[in-house]
């Protein structure tokens, strides 16, 4: 099993900056896509963005352009640089591991998550 964990959580004032990772165990990370998913009090999980195997991206409508994902497959890392964030961002991220054997299943592997707190 593939575990991740994530970190590069914290305090952050509304319109700053923030870098959050996720790493992976095992040597596989280069086979997996992986995503961000983020989930405030109250409310449900929801997807953020993904970075296909071959580096394609997708972000979700919200992100508009203040997010970036990307990878670093030597690291066997994962990363999130979050920009102009607002109070509403504030929430749990997560990262997720998609193994592409597993067709049937987007996800496959989840971390514990990082906390995100964004005051305004």
């Amino acid at each position: 099993q593939v575990q991740l964990v994530e970190s590069g959580g914290g305090l952050v004032q509304a319109g700053g900056s923030l870098k959050i990772s996720c790493v992976a165990s095992g040597r596989t990370f280069s086979s997996y896509a992986m995503g961000w998913f983020r989930q405030a009090p109250g409310k449900e999980r929801e997807f953020v963005a993904r970075i296909s195997v071959g580096g394609r991206t997708r972000y979700a409508d919200f992100v508009k352009g203040r997010f970036t994902i990307s990878r670093d497959n030597a690291k066997n890392t994962v990363f999130l640089q979050m920009n102009s964030l607002k109070p509403e961002d504030t929430a749990v991220y997560c990262c997720a591991a998609d193994d592409i054997m597993t067709v049937d299943v987007p996800y496959d592997y989840w971390g514990q998550g990082t906390q995100l707190t964004v005051s305004s």
